[in-house]
């Protein structure tokens, strides 16, 4: 007679003696995990308001590589939208993240006549105001971006500071030029190399604003430029009063994947491409993977 023995690593061994028996013993094999690397950026804050509004700091940036995943395990994928635009306080970015890791911070807003910069993933940079004080921009969260940058006022030009962005900090406005939103970080996760988390520029009452940061940084102006969509760029500030400034742009999240493991299980649409042995997930708005 034979028995059915569920699937699993079988051993058997011939037992001595006459009776010829067979001692099976079984071990379950647990599931297989491999790795899988990721790229996970926040919305980016929006610019500050008129008069001299500061840049948006970009959203905070974090990548993880050779992450364990487990076969059936639901990885849910949320992709933080930008901070809106508008015409008085500025709006924080909205977080991003993946199950089980680390969230992206959404990144701060820029500070508006006499307000410092929010703080964020990256910081927004400062709000300059008359009369003459020098402002802080926001701070960012350790490990995924910049501070923004300062003001520099005086009696009659009044200069915001830049977006941080997740490369580096956001230019200080001086007493003639404002701060450019600081330059985002390159990766090649999807097997092409693309920056993204630029900070915004700040806005200039006299003059034009400054240049948005590498990477979807908005530019600071008479009406604030809206960071690029997916890159978690932060938007310009506004220059003159009643302007409105820039919109934070919208997150993403990438996951990196060997083709060999790719379940092709997902929610919320990712767009799916490979390079080289892997496969990769963009997702730019919500969603999940089963891994």
């Amino acid at each position: 007679m034979f028995r059915r023995y569920p699937r699993g690593i079988i051993t058997a061994s011939l037992l001595t003696g006459t009776s010829g028996v067979y001692d099976i013993s079984e071990s379950l094999q647990a599931p297989r995990t491999y790795s899988a690397d990721l790229l996970i950026i926040a919305g980016g804050g929006s610019g500050g308001g008129g008069p001299q509004g500061g840049g948006g700091g970009a959203g905070g940036y974090l990548t993880f590589s050779a992450q364990s995943f487990t076969p059936g395990d639901v990885k849910t994928v949320t992709v933080g939208a930008g901070g809106a635009n508008g015409t008085g306080v500025g709006n924080n970015g909205v977080n991003s993240s993946v199950t089980g890791l680390t969230a992206a911070v959404g990144g701060g807003a820029g500070g508006r006549n006499g307000l410092a910069g929010a703080a964020g993933g990256s910081g927004g940079g400062a709000g300059s105001n008359y009369p003459s004080t020098n402002l802080a921009g926001g701070t960012a969260t350790s490990g995924q971006g910049n501070n923004g940058g300062t003001t520099t006022d005086s009696a009659n030009y009044y200069q915001s500071g830049g977006g941080g962005g997740a490369g580096a900090v956001g230019g200080n406005g001086s007493t003639t030029v404002a701060g450019v939103g600081g330059n985002g970080l390159a990766s090649s996760i999807t097997g092409t190399s693309v920056t993204r988390a630029g900070g915004g520029g700040g806005g200039n009452i006299y003059g034009a604003g400054g240049a948005g940061g590498t990477g979807g940084g908005g530019a600071g102006g008479s009406t604030g430029g809206a960071g690029t969509a997916n890159t978690g760029g932060g938007g310009g500030g506004a220059s003159n009063g009643g302007n409105t400034f820039g919109a934070g742009g919208s997150g993403v999240v990438i996951i990196s994947v060997p083709t060999a493991n790719y379940s092709g299980v997902t929610t919320g649409s990712p767009t799916v491409t490979t390079s080289g042995s892997n496969t990769i997930l963009t997702f730019t708005s919500s969603g999940s993977y089963t891994a």
